[in-house]
């Protein structure tokens, strides 16, 4: 059975939709797109933060000159949810230039999809195996860290070589020494039970790295490399990892990780519905 999917105010089989090969964002990566998660709860389902991923993607087509009804996308997302009766799902809005070859985009067509599909978190509960990467990530003073599709091949390529090295993620510093973020994950490090949030200008402004901070009152500052291979615990956030711990730095092993585990625990539990606190953050369908 095919899934349905949404594009340019559609909303139909996955199967019905198709775009040529000469698509602008195929070439160019002339494209932003978003990573987002409902889930399961009691009493229904929810969407996590709706407002806030679409707030940055509205940013990132701000960035390329693409057109971006919020509205229209977040009854897009619900619409896609509902018709594939998804509840513990992964969706993804992009929003792209059409056909057309070369640079000068603002006489191509803008175009608009959504998809979702079934999902867990894509670490997991175990422990991730983190390599210091030798690639640098895109400076925010060429390319903002926003989710715009062309500027992930700096990612694919740093993944791609710790996964050669036996590693599951990669963590990029700057020339510096200070640490950014990892390939699709903000860092996170924990010290005699304090917990500080890695701060870097060329680090993209995770919305549950902001969920965390708003929830713990970490510290948000820079960190270096040295200082993180001394923390007692490190973990990285992100929509798709949510809270996941971190067991190895290269060749440094580190130990238990009670406050990661309790404060997974308790997010897992807001974006469950399970926080009357926090109600506001979850757009139920």
């Amino acid at each position: 059975m095919s899934l349905y999917q949404w594009m340019d105010a559609r909303l139909g089989p996955a199967d019905t939709f198709s775009v040529p090969l000469n698509v602008n964002a195929l070439h160019y990566g002339t494209g932003v797109f978003e990573g987002i998660r409902s889930y399961a709860t009691q009493d229904g389902a929810a969407v996590f933060r709706l407002r806030e991923h679409l707030l940055r993607m509205k940013q990132g087509c701000e960035v390329i000159g693409i057109d971006f009804d919020m509205d229209e996308i977040g009854e897009a997302i619900l619409a896609v949810l509902r018709a594939n009766q998804h509840r513990d799902a992964y969706i993804r809005p992009l929003s792209f230039y059409g056909s057309g070859l070369g640079l000068d985009v603002e006489a191509l067509q803008q175009h608009h999809w959504v998809a979702s599909v079934p999902w867990n978190s894509h670490l997991g509960s175990a422990k991730v195996k983190l390599a210091h990467s030798p690639f640098r990530r895109n400076r925010h003073t060429s390319i903002p860290p926003l989710k715009l599709c062309g500027a992930y091949v700096n990612s694919l390529m740093a993944k791609h070589e710790a996964t050669k090295r036996g590693f599951g993620e990669a963590l990029f510093t700057d020339e510096s020494g200070l640490v950014v973020e990892c390939t699709g994950e903000n860092v996170f490090m924990v010290k005699n039970g304090q917990i500080t949030a890695v701060e870097h200008p060329d680090a993209l402004g995770g919305i549950t790295r902001r969920t965390v901070i708003e929830l713990t009152g970490a510290d948000s500052r820079a960190v270096s490399l040295e200082e993180l291979r001394e923390a007692d615990e490190i973990f990285l956030t992100g929509t798709s990892a949510e809270i996941a711990q971190v067991g190895q730095l290269d060749q440094h092993e580190l130990g238990p990780n009670p406050v990661t585990l309790t404060l997974r625990a308790r997010y897992l539990g807001i974006v469950r519905g399970e926080s009357a606190e926090h109600e506001t953050w979850l757009t139920r369908f």
